[in-house]
């Protein structure tokens, strides 16, 4: 292993950054040329069926079979023009990735040969085998059938010859087995919720869109020193490693020059995404050593979702084309920076309205406090639910520490909101307000600045965070589909605006006027939420006893935070608004608790087999030299040696007692997995691995890295901390 290492590190050297030239300097030249969008729909599509579907796509109208047939037409007429020999139905199933079966353009004619064909069949509905793929229950083995069904709403792609239709992924029975279904769903609450809150302020409106701007969080490692770090190709992340005796404390990294391998291989990931029309517009290095982030403009939140788990698919491959391997995992390296993936989420309207954004007069101001109020009710009544959807075993590793916000839910509003806000808690209101409290209430509306993105601090441990016309949810996981928590943050909000909604018409209707109403509400939602706001510093130990005086929930543990999904208040959400079937509810958590136990699972064998068949060998290996070397002086010195040999003989004393640690330690973790393996309920599974088998992870690392600072360099094993974070 140590010849392995340093052979590593010489392909490090020897590497050259590679160049790829776009066939334009101009961005615009070649942008989305390989998305079916409403351009190429326009000049491949008759203009019956490109009315067809901008209605699905628009009003959520379903394309008759006929329609469906002239779009195939037309989509396979431009994917073959452009080089698609075989088409696939593109789906996020639970596994957290992505899967696609590709088929041929292709099917026999009656002379013995093929001729191109793409049915309306084809593009609407396929039957992949869904007995694969993790459906908690809902699929036996010997059940197989399942459905893909194309997402108009997503164009469809190409990916080197494959022509890529996004689509859901249901069971045979109708049950949702994927990201998607959940989140459309949720998005379509929360239109219509939200679009009747929007008619108090402008009749106009009649859609509203949820928008997402992810910002993606990644390391780079070179290929050949990640095969060599066997726990990272296993498991994404370093199970042990000394620190580096320099790392982020320097912050000379951050918005550093980037290295050119790395710059070679943003330039082509930019290159190809262009092409597949995910607008990324910001790249920069990170905090910590190796760590950078890309970050696209705004998008409509189904389309974001897609173009980010293609994006980190095309992260992988062009990765390799550089020498490099991405990880996404939330902490690859113990004790510096994790990567998350910030989702900047907001609403606006058919009308060009940026429902978080501060408008020009009282009117669309007291609109703007209706949504950033009951966004903030909506946090303070669903803070277990939305910690749940960010909960995973490698996000656990992050939460709390280095620069990611604390498992406590919290909000952060910057001074002019908060303030705003304070200000209405303070007047006090009767059932009908006198002119002078409606006059105080316009005045001091009135004052909300129109763009309120240079007059709110950014606070970075915040995990929930106003940053001047959206919410940024800063806790969601580097490796996480951003579908769950999206999912969870619109169902919520639409519940949210439901009920605001009704309580305002109920105020109405005992003849409170309709503004006198909202204020009166949202006074009572402000008064409610208000232990959900905090100003300060999330990370500080004064922050954490504050939340549980103010009644809010720390819950660090992954298996509780899941159990969150299965509470009263969260089936009634998903069951009201239809986002989830008690069935597919119970399925898809049974996923995530399995999910966790074989996560941790396979960490824990992983590091049993390096520790005893890598560590322990290296460590005792170096300690026979020592003990050769203390020998040696005996016999040249006789009784004196041990004055000569003193410190020697402390340290074969300590290498032993670290062997031992480990030793004791893998055996333990062993025996407690078997004990655990035999518990059938996966939930409660997921409470024991959590609970006696996870510890033994930092136990068993304490031990080897403690060994990482005392054996001899040359025969170490793994690549070092310093040679990880420093090769690019």
């Amino acid at each position: 292993m140590a010849v392995i290492r340093f052979k590593a590190l010489e392909q490090v050297f020897n590497r050259k950054p590679l160049h790829v030239t776009p066939p334009s300097d101009k961005i615009s030249d070649y942008y989305a040329i390989n998305v079916f969008d409403k351009e190429k729909m326009q000049k491949y599509l008759s203009k019956d069926a490109f009315n067809h579907v901008m209605d699905a796509i628009e009003k959520g109208t379903t394309i008759d079979r006929r329609k469906a047939d002239a779009v195939a037409s037309g989509m396979k007429a431009w994917a073959t023009e452009r080089g698609a020999t075989h088409y696939t139905h593109w789906f996020q199933p639970l596994t957290g990735g992505t899967a696609e079966k590709h088929d041929a353009f292709i099917q026999p004619n009656q002379f013995g040969g093929v001729v191109e064909a793409f049915s309306s069949s084809a593009l609407s509905q396929q039957e992949p085998d869904a007995s694969s793929f993790p459906s908690g229950g809902i699929r036996n083995t010997f059940e197989a059938r399942g459905y893909t069904a194309w997402d108009p709403a997503s164009p469809a792609f190409i990916i080197d010859n494959t022509l890529s239709i996004p689509t859901v992924f249901i069971s045979y029975t109708g049950e949702a087995l994927d990201h998607k279904t959940p989140l459309l769903k949720a998005l379509n609450a929360v239109d219509k919720a939200a679009t009747e809150v929007c008619q108090y302020f402008d009749k106009n409106v009649t859609k509203v869109q949820a928008n997402l701007g992810w910002e993606q969080e990644y390391f780079m490692v070179d290929e050949a020193l990640y095969y060599a770090r066997p726990d990272l190709a296993l498991t994404g992340r370093t199970l042990m490693g000394h620190a580096s005796s320099k790392d982020q404390q320097l912050d000379d990294h951050y918005f550093g020059s980037i290295p050119e391998r790395v710059a070679a291989f943003m330039h082509d990931l930019e290159f190809e995404a262009y092409k597949l029309g995910i607008p990324v517009k910001t790249r920069h290095n990170e905090v910590a050593p190796n760590q950078y982030e890309l970050a696209p403009v705004f998008e409509e939140c189904n389309l974001a979702v897609d173009h980010n788990a293609l994006l980190m698919d095309l992260m992988k491959k062009i990765s390799r084309h550089h020498g490099f391997r991405v990880l996404f995992h939330e902490k690859p390296f113990q004790a510096i920076n994790g990567s998350g993936k910030h989702n900047n989420w907001s609403l606006s309207t058919d009308t060009g309205v940026i429902l978080h954004s501060p408008g020009k007069n009282p009117k669309s101001n007291l609109q703007f406090l209706t949504f950033v109020v009951n966004t903030i009710k909506t946090v303070f009544d669903h803070q277990d639910l939305l910690r749940a959807s960010i909960a995973t075993a490698a996000n656990a590793h992050r939460l709390g520490a280095h620069e990611a916000p604390p498992a406590i839910l919290s909000c952060f509003l910057g001074s002019e909101v908060s303030g705003m806000l304070d200000q209405i808690e303070e007047q006090v209101t009767s059932k009908k307000m006198t002119p002078d409290e409606k006059t105080a209430l316009k005045l001091d509306i009135g004052k909300i600045p129109e763009i309120l993105l240079d007059n709110t601090d950014r606070n970075r441990t915040s995990p929930f965070a106003f940053t001047g016309n959206r919410f940024e949810f800063r806790a969601v996981g580097g490796s996480s589909n951003p579908a769950a928590p999206m999912t969870i943050l619109n169902a919520a909000v639409a519940r949210q605006l439901i009920e605001f909604k009704k309580e305002v018409d109920d105020l109405i209707e005992t003849g409170i006027k309709k503004d006198e109403a909202i204020f009166q509400i949202l006074r009572e939602y402000i008064i409610a939420s208000k232990a959900i706001r905090f100003e300060g510093d999330n990370y500080s130990d004064d922050w954490i006893k504050e939340a549980k005086k103010r009644g809010l929930t720390n819950v660090i543990d992954v298996p509780e935070a899941l159990s969150a999904y299965l509470s009263d208040k969260s089936k009634k959400l998903f069951f009201d608004l239809g986002i989830f079937t008690e069935a597919e509810l119970e399925g898809r958590t049974e996923v995530l608790f399995e999910q966790y136990t074989k996560k941790i699972q396979i960490e824990a064998r992983v590091l049993g087999d390096l520790a005893i068949n890598h560590i322990v060998p290296t460590a005792v290996k170096y300690q026979n030299r020592l003990m050769e070397n203390v020998l040696g002086l005996k016999e040249i010195y006789g009784e004196s040696y041990k004055e000569l040999a003193g410190n020697r003989i402390e340290l074969i004393k300590e290498i032993s007692d670290h062997v031992t640690g480990i030793k004791v330690g893998v055996n333990e973790m062993v025996e407690a997995r078997k004990v655990t393996n035999k518990l059938k309920d996966e939930k409660e599974k997921a409470r024991e691995y959590s609970n006696t088998v996870a510890p033994f992870l930092n136990r068993i690392r304490y031990h080897i890295d403690k060994l990482e600072l005392i054996v001899d360099d040359e025969i170490w094993p793994l690549p070092k901390y310093r040679e990880l974070l420093f090769s690019s």
